[in-house]
């Protein structure tokens, strides 16, 4: 059995699979930082968090990063379950395949795929013979397969919505001198000008953290969204063409 487990594997091939969705996320991440490196030589990043009497950006900065090594444990997880598929299909294909389903799957590589394969198997058993139907099974796949992904629209939406409430408390600081504005008094005038030059800093840095933070969520999740979605659609083409064909034959043999 571990020869059909080996069995039309390629070491290259199991590395580009493997490390195909992590490496999109490490070539974004990369250029990020590039981005954030040029940011901080020519003063932008110290001018912003200097400006910002609010912090706002700053936490914004701090969410965007940790968003990042959640986009880059979920990349990995799915990059795991990509690899145990095609390590699925390389066995299940072989001339000595279907031997693994009569062993509930032990052989195969462990991952959500092969648990699906197991509950399969079980539900052929149990139910007895028959159409297999898959449906229930295969949503509880997706689900397992999405995991925490929705972490990602939930951060990018409120990067946003940090990002709208510095434009309020800039609006705000903005403002507030001019209900005790004198014209005659130069000093005052000077002052209250300073404050509205520090709201406006405010309004407009936190804006831009908050559009460039949920953006740039956006895009990473949107990849590993779309990385999920592959190892679901290659799952349903394993069990549609390998699994319940031979399960459906063996019970009506």
């Amino acid at each position: 059995m571990s020869s059909i487990g080996t069995a039309g594997i390629s070491p290259a091939g199991a590395e580009v699979s493997e490390r195909s969705a992590l490496l999109q996320w490490m070539i974004f991440t990369g250029l990020c930082i590039f981005a954030a490196v040029l940011l901080v030589h020519y003063g932008l990043v110290r001018l912003m968090i200097t400006s910002d009497r609010t912090y706002i950006s700053s936490l914004i900065a701090v969410l965007y990063v940790v968003t990042c090594v959640h986009c880059f444990w979920r990349t990995r997880a799915i990059a795991r379950e990509a690899e145990a598929a095609r390590r699925c299909r390389a066995i299940l294909s072989a001339p000595e395949g279907t031997a693994a389903l009569e062993s509930g799957a032990r052989s195969q590589p462990d991952g959500l795929v092969t648990d699906h394969i197991k509950s399969l198997v079980t539900k052929a058993r149990e139910q007895g013979g028959g159409r297999i139907d898959q449906t229930l099974l295969l949503r509880t796949l997706a689900d397992r397969l999405r995991g925490s992904n929705a972490f990602g629209s939930f951060v990018s939406d409120t990067l946003m919505k940090l990002g709208l409430l510095g434009t309020i408390v800039g609006f705000i600081i903005m403002l507030a001198p001019i209900a005790t504005l004198d014209a005659a008094d130069k000093a005052a005038m000077k002052t209250s000008m300073g404050l509205m030059s520090d709201g406006m800093a405010v309004a407009m840095y936190t804006t831009l953290a908050g559009l460039i933070g949920s953006i740039l969520v956006r895009i990473q999740y949107y990849m590993l969204d779309a990385a999920t979605q592959r190892v679901f659609s290659d799952a349903v083409m394993l069990t549609e063409t390998h699994v319940t064909p031979a399960l459906e034959r063996r019970h009506h043999g």
